[in-house]
């Protein structure tokens, strides 16, 4: 069994995985190892079966030279061969003898002779009945008449014989006169193959232990990412998750590949995976902070109801618009909140959705020339005619109403907004700009935050929650835009946001055409 079935603490049961661990490493080591050795043995036997083609062409062609050497030798004689004029032709002393006062040489002192003089070649001749005549070595393979003119290589216990033979013809008569056999013990070449063998079995196995060794070295190096990256999960899963999180971390690597960014990867997914933590803590601490006042309020006013002004009807009047007041603020927060958490899901449902920046404008902008008329609105239009952008109609008009709506809640004393649209190669531009009380610097990288608020006793009597900047942005960003602001204190904002534009396809067409 592989498996087996564990029981955890809290009684839930879990599979527990008994297969046998085995590092990446050494299974690479051992691939490439075996795989070197396999590629090494092909190639051994191709050049083993190569090196042993040209031995044996060698020594048969020894073999041939030999026969053809004595076989011109026998051919002078015009009947059939006998032993002792074969051993005339064929046999030498190891010196020269002195005939007559002369010295003469030994007849394989002759050049044509010297192959016959070969090591582990023996010159055998028969007559034709095939009877042994002449050997000049002991023949291990003896002459078969039927089989004459015929190459053999026989093996012969733990070595090769290499056999050729041919029929001896008289020059003059042209008739068979005997036969003409070489034996070639192929002690040289099965040597020679043996030792062939012997190094590559060696060159073999050491090359295929270098390169296991190499690539266990080399594999340690290239999967050091993996090894921290498998540690840094063992934390995850076995610490706190919320204080492993946000203190394990994938050591950084010196190395560039594809390792090292999957450890920055998941790296940045940690710190995408703390700062959601962190969000989410603050989220609910701001919520429960935000929800204990009207709550509070209501509960006061209840109480004091129940106490004894359920009997005064000033007193009941006060009591039920303040705790209607306090209601209202409460469901407009639970509506920001649930379009701040719907915005970061914009990709998803609204992903194909376009709108007519230039109109959706106008309308906002005439809508709050309406409904602040102690206000002077001014717009610079350069959109002439339909400016299309990538972005669902309600967002875009919910951006634009957050951004005016903070814009006149922040200039109560110069009461001046100016608007401006424009648009880039890429994106739609829209500009509001206010001259009321500014935001500080050091707070400027703080309004985007969740319920943050500059002057917080001030927004909460204008009715802000704080989350109208958050949600802008979530929105933007969820379309792949982008929003900014230049601020001074007391001197007013100025709020920029980017939306890409839509472009058909035949202006992508047109633009494609253009750049080529």
């Amino acid at each position: 069994m592989d498996e087996q079935i564990v029981t955890g603490k809290d009684g839930e049961q879990g599979v527990k995985n008994d297969k046998r661990f085995v590092s990446l490493k050494v299974k690479w080591s051992v691939g490439m190892g075996l795989g070197v050795l396999i590629i090494f043995a092909i190639f051994a036997v191709l050049l083993f079966q190569s090196f042993s083609s040209i031995l044996l062409r060698q020594e048969k062609t020894y073999s041939y030279n030999a026969l053809s050497t004595a076989s011109e030798r026998l051919e002078n004689q015009d009947s059939e061969l006998d032993a002792k004029h074969v051993k005339q032709v064929l046999s030498y002393d190891v010196a020269p003898t002195e005939e007559k006062g002369q010295n003469t040489p030994a007849p394989y002192t002759d050049a044509a002779f010297t192959s016959l003089a070969r090591k582990n070649l023996a010159v055998s001749v028969y007559d034709l009945s095939g009877d042994l005549i002449f050997a000049s070595r002991n023949v291990p393979y003896h002459f078969k008449k039927a089989g004459s003119n015929k190459d053999a290589v026989i093996r012969d216990g733990s070595h090769h014989i290499f056999v050729t033979s041919r029929a001896v013809r008289s020059n003059s008569t042209n008739q068979v006169i005997g036969y003409a056999q070489v034996t070639n013990t192929l002690k040289d070449y099965d040597q020679a193959r043996s030792k062939f063998i012997l190094i590559f079995i060696v060159f073999g196995i050491t090359a295929g232990l270098a390169i296991a060794l190499l690539s266990l070295g080399l594999s340690s190096w290239l999967l050091k990412p993996i090894e921290s990256l498998n540690e840094a999960m063992r934390k995850l899963s076995t610490g706190n998750e919320g204080r492993a999180i946000a203190t394990v971390r994938v050591p950084q690597l010196k190395q560039r590949d594809e390792l090292s960014e999957l450890s920055e990867l998941f790296n940045d997914m940690l710190d995408q995976m703390q700062g959601y933590i962190e969000q989410q803590l603050q989220f609910v601490e701001d919520v429960s902070h935000e929800l204990r006042t009207p709550v509070a309020v209501i509960k006061g006013h209840m109480d004091l109801l129940n106490r004894w002004g359920k009997d005064d009807p000033e007193v009941l009047t006060e009591s039920i618009d303040a705790s209607l007041q306090e209601i209202t603020r409460m469901e407009s927060l639970v509506q920001e909140m649930l379009d701040l958490s719907r915005a970061g899901q914009v990709n998803v449902q609204f992903g194909n959705e376009t709108s007519d920046i230039r109109e959706v404008a106008l309308q906002v902008f005439s809508n709050f020339e309406m409904i602040h008329p102690d206000f002077h609105f001014s717009l610079d239009n350069e959109l002439k005619e339909k400016t299309e952008v990538k972005m669902y109609r309600n967002h875009l008009e919910q951006i634009m109403v957050i951004l005016m709506d903070n814009a006149v809640k922040y200039s109560q004393e110069r009461k001046e907004i100016y608007v401006t649209l424009s648009k880039t190669n890429r994106f739609a531009e829209l500009v509001v700009q206010d001259f009321g009380a500014g935001i500080p610097d050091e707070e400027v990288k703080k309004i985007f935050g969740r319920f943050y608020r500059v002057d917080k006793a001030r927004s909460r009597d204008q009715g802000g929650n704080g989350l109208g900047l958050s949600i802008a942005q979530r929105l933007l960003e969820g379309y792949r835009g982008k929003i900014t602001v230049e601020s001074a204190e007391g001197q007013g904002s100025l709020f920029k946001v980017s939306i890409p534009l839509y472009v058909h396809k035949t202006n992508k067409q047109e633009q494609n055409k253009n750049l080529d």
